[in-house]
């Protein structure tokens, strides 16, 4: 072989050698190019049918996938048009017309109508359903007595299609957040073909769900699904509005280890975090254009006790519990200042509303109502778990309030993990003692907060249960005349709820998140609601080059 041919071969080797060894592109580059966003999204869903899944990383999913009668603006919080192009209400108030989208379609093109609204609520109230969240469409004229069985003809619900494109709801009462329950996803249409080609109506978790059969309404359509490793969605071309929407995909990404996702994000593998470890909130503050992004965030962190078992059956076992947790050491130490304390179901300030204080860090208090349950310094004190859904932050706060409560009552509770799927079953068949729990509201509004604890409600997995608290959120609530009496009706409920303590409230949330600067229309809201209707992608600057 000549030596220049020789040379040459050595270089080209050591090139390509050099190639391959170099680190392909990043998610974050060739997403930014090709307009498909990253996203941590938390937990591997439960499932994507709107009146079975209850969960935050399944609002994601959903939000993406369907569209409401109306939609949230992320800047404003405000109701905009969704399926719905506009609405008139009656001068009463309690009766509302929805008028919808003359191009609304479902993803394989068929129109969406309001008979489908119309079927697709009686299906979410329908008992045998089984949605947590039928409770939400219960200020429509008969959706209670239809839901708890008092009544059994659909037909006698508020709701009915006037004609193809227009749907007529009738309330019992005045609803001034009404319009913010439009676009949560208990209300939104289901495609009633494609549920009934893989079973009955109120069937679970059927094949309808899977990637291939699927048919929403929103604007983006499901392509693919790999079990605990990503979910992606790609543009719905059928969306009414899919001008509006500029990117051309998102990849959810299940990441229940915060540790890991925070890595990804760091090596441009994710465009968004769902969570930041707690260790690093110092050291994201401390950065200049710092990728950080914290918010108050309207929801409350809680453990749930389970009052039909023995001992959190007993209400001095429950206040001694809660008196027994500093939550003021718990947020600076634990959780780096980034939250607040909560001691009650309901964040301060909620439309104006301050929730009752009804107790406070008290260990010798603690102590003596433990010692009136029979429990002297922890003595026959019986085995005892709480319950935690499978996360670092959950793990640390957990094992404080474990030592709170060793330290303070000398009691031992024992610590249980549990994967996203398994939590939410034990929680929905109260399979627990103590289990850990967030509520993020639905919409701005106290009554979302206090809704949950009426009895029976689909998500009160407490067994608490209050004929008088039923009827001050159910029947006096809805008929106050004002908002101050209206504030004054869920006040004296809360104090009945607290002053029984079927909860112990820990702390409001704030959201954190990690951000990559090309993203654009993810605004820090109370409600850390994304619209990804309204994202865009837009490559970094290059230094001294312009835009890349």
């Amino acid at each position: 072989m000549p030596a220049f041919i020789s040379r040459l071969f050595i270089v080209f080797v050591a090139l390509s050698a050099l190639a391959a060894c170099s680190p392909g592109e990043s998610n974050v580059a060739q997403g930014n190019r090709d307009g498909i966003l990253h996203f941590g999204n938390g937990s591997e869903p439960q499932g994507l049918d709107p009146h079975v899944v209850t969960g935050v990383p399944e609002s994601k999913l959903i939000d993406a996938l369907y569209e409401g009668l109306t939609r949230k603006n992320p800047w404003t919080l405000e109701p905009e048009p969704g399926a719905a192009a506009r609405w008139e209400f009656s001068e009463d108030r309690r009766v509302i017309t929805f008028y919808l989208q003359p191009e609304g379609r479902w993803s394989n093109g068929d129109p969406v109508t309001a008979d489908d609204f119309v079927w697709s609520w009686r299906r979410a109230l329908d008992p045998a359903m089984g949605n947590q969240y039928a409770y939400m469409l219960y200020p429509v004229a008969n959706a209670e007595a239809y839901a708890t069985g008092q009544i059994t003809d659909p037909e006698a619900l508020g709701v009915r299609a006037l004609d193809d494109l227009t749907l007529e709801v009738t309330l019992t009462e005045p609803t001034p957040y009404f319009l913010q329950l439009m676009d949560h996803y208990s209300s939104f249409a289901v495609p009633r073909a494609t549920i009934e080609k893989y079973g009955k109506a109120t069937d679970r978790f059927t094949q309808w769900t899977r990637v291939g059969n699927i048919v929403t309404n929103g604007p983006f359509q499901l392509k693919e699904w790999k079990l605990n490793r990503r979910i992606v969605v790609e543009k719905n071309p059928h969306y009414w509005d899919a001008d509006t929407v500029k990117l051309n995909g998102v990849v959810f990404y299940p990441t229940e280890n915060i540790v890991s996702e925070e890595r990804m994000f760091r090596v441009n593998q994710l465009h968004y975090t769902a969570d930041v470890p707690l260790d690093k909130i110092p050291g994201y503050r401390a950065q200049v254009d710092s990728p950080f992004v914290e918010a108050p965030y309207l929801g409350t962190y809680f453990y749930l006790l389970n009052t039909k078992r023995a001992p959190m059956d007993d209400v001095r076992v429950r206040l001694a519990l809660s008196m027994a947790i500093d939550r003021e050491a718990l947020t600076e130490s634990v959780l780096y200042g980034s939250n607040d304390p909560a001691w009650s179901i309901t964040p301060p300030g909620t439309l104006g509303y301050q929730p009752p204080q009804l107790f406070s860090y008290d260990p010798g208090k603690a102590r003596q109502l433990l010692t009136e349950a029979g429990f002297p310094n922890g003595e026959g004190w019986p085995t005892v778990e709480l319950m935690y859904n499978t996360s670092e932050s959950h793990r640390k706060v957990a094992v404080a309030v474990q030592q709170m409560w060793k330290d303070v009552l000398n009691i031992t509770v024992t610590l249980s993990n549990q994967e996203w799927k398994v939590y939410l079953d034990s929680v929905s068949q109260m399979d627990f003692q103590i289990a850990r729990r967030g509520w993020i509201g639905d919409y701005v509004d106290p009554n979302n907060f206090l809704d949950m604890y009426i009895t029976d409600g689909g998500n009160n997995n407490t067994g608490f249960s209050d004929p008088v608290y039923d009827e001050l959120i159910l029947r006096e609530a809805p008929q106050a005349l004002t908002r101050e009496e209206r504030f004054a009706i869920f006040r004296e409920a809360e104090t009945r709820l607290m002053t029984q303590m079927p909860i112990l409230p820990v702390y409001t949330y704030a959201s954190k998140h990690l951000v990559h600067p090309s993203v654009h229309g993810l605004p820090p809201n109370l409600m850390d609601f994304i619209n990804l209707k309204y994202v865009t992608l837009e490559a970094e600057p290059l230094p001294g080059n312009g835009v890349q």
